[in-house]
């Protein structure tokens, strides 16, 4: 394969705000490689399901060969990739198989695949690339949504794993550097089912439906070229990087 300037990973590239990563990246030269459960049509792709670990291993062992020969400018991991089950419900009153699914998937994957990133990029980072990890977060991980405990807890976790391998990496003096984004509120499929769930499982459901009918949304493009701005210098200076308003929110 031909030399490339640029390596980016994205973990959801098939749909919503993953596809407008691919869509709007803003680097020439670049190889995007598509981190996702199902086939991208235009991207080489690594097959990168939330809730089979034993893909998560795969995505370990191809991060691990790319970054110990890529010699670029730049190589980026953006963990895009959410698990919907097709419903939201309150804590000790789901279904616990699809609990137990959706912890493993949102709230165990980001960090052991950003663990798994760190422990693969050291070549690159040694040999002088610019290399950064980026986990999508969510106002959730500071606002409490009635039926979002579990994808609250995630996005949380995820925040304050952010913040500490920064303080790690500090502590090292080398990169690679690290953040998250809270990208808003988004015009995407997870964002309209969300928008046609019950209110008695998931209070929300009115805001977020409010949001899709008078049109207080960024489209995906606009999310997406807003997270492309802030890379890399905004991401390097700050933990978490906060675009729009969230949406949703019941007292």
């Amino acid at each position: 394969m031909a030399d490339h300037e640029n390596l980016v990973w994205i973990t959801g590239a098939t749909s919503g705000i993953g596809e407008a990563l691919v869509r709007t990246c803003p680097w020439p030269n670049t190889r995007i490689i598509s981190v996702s459960r199902r086939e991208h049509p235009d991207l080489e792709t690594v097959r990168f399901d939330l809730t089979d670990m034993d893909s998560w291993d795969t995505v370990g062992e191809h991060l691990a060969d790319e970054l110990a020969t890529f010699r670029g400018k730049r190589a980026v991991f953006i963990h895009n990739a959410l698990y919907f089950w097709g419903g939201r419900a309150f804590a000790g009153e789901g279904d616990l198989v699809n609990q137990r699914t959706e912890i493993i998937a949102n709230v165990v994957s980001p960090l052991l695949i950003g663990d798994m990133f760190l422990r693969a990029c050291g070549p690159a980072v040694d040999a002088g690339v610019d290399v950064g990890l980026v986990q999508i977060s969510s106002a959730s991980a500071r606002i409490a949504y009635p039926g979002l405990a579990i994808y609250g807890a995630a996005k949380a976790s995820m925040e304050q794993w952010v913040r500490a391998v920064r303080k790690e990496r500090n502590h090292r003096g080398k990169g690679p550097w690290v953040t998250a984004i809270r990208p808003g509120f988004v015009n995407t499929p997870a964002a309209r089912r969300d928008a046609e769930l019950s209110p008695d499982a998931y209070p929300g459901q009115p805001g977020v439906a409010e949001a899709i009918r008078t049109g207080n949304y960024l489209e995906a493009d606009e999310s997406a070229n807003l997270i492309w701005g802030a890379l890399p210098d905004e991401a390097k200076a700050n933990a978490v990087i906060l675009f729009g308003e969230p949406v949703g929110v019941t007292h």
